[in-house]
């Protein structure tokens, strides 16, 4: 009875930690993240990123809302320069499992065993970096960085993109009360 009671408690986990994204940013120590009020996007950085247009355009966008829902407005003449690339890797599990036992116990070679199986699966994690760059200076003042499985879930990837950037750009401006 108590496995009945911990198999719905399972399965919240594992559904809760796909859709899991991990963050970190980092920043200029001597930059006046104050001084920022519009932005711009990095073009010739941006078409060098290898992903879809589409894809780029929902990044883009979450950017835009995200950076909008900030206070800041997007200018021909910006404080800030925005740049993203990407990285992704592929993890592929292989799960075997053997349902029975036959002679031998179990070790070793087993023409007697019954009921295996293998299963093999893979998952792609995607790395998407934010960069913040100084427009005057041509310096990068932060970067950020979400880290999170990708699907290929058309109906999904609005919301995954958008929930990833959304954490990232939690992260700005850093907590300056924290500096040292």
């Amino acid at each position: 009875m108590k496995t009945i009671k911990f198999l719905p408690l399972l399965l919240l986990f594992i559904v809760a930690s796909c859709d899991s994204v991990q963050v970190y940013s980092d920043y200029d120590k001597s930059a006046d993240f104050k001084q920022y009020k519009t932005f711009a996007f990095l073009k010739s950085g941006i078409d060098k990123v290898e992903i879809s247009d589409l894809d780029k355009k929902r990044i883009l966008n979450a950017i835009d809302q995200q950076l909008q829902a900030k206070g800041f407005t997007k200018s021909e003449n910006p404080d800030l320069l925005v740049n993203i690339f990407t990285k992704s890797r592929k993890e592929v599990s292989v799960n075997q499992f053997n349902a029975g036992w036959g002679y031998g116990w179990g070790y070793g070679w087993n023409p007697y065993m019954y009921g295996g199986h293998t299963t093999v699966s893979s998952t792609t994690e995607g790395t998407l970096y934010i960069d913040l760059i100084d427009a005057k200076k041509k310096e990068l003042i932060w970067q950020g960085e979400g880290i999170g499985t990708l699907s290929k879930e058309m109906d999904r990837k609005d919301e995954i993109v958008t929930n990833i950037v959304t954490k990232i750009l939690a992260q700005y401006p850093p907590d300056l009360s924290k500096k040292k």
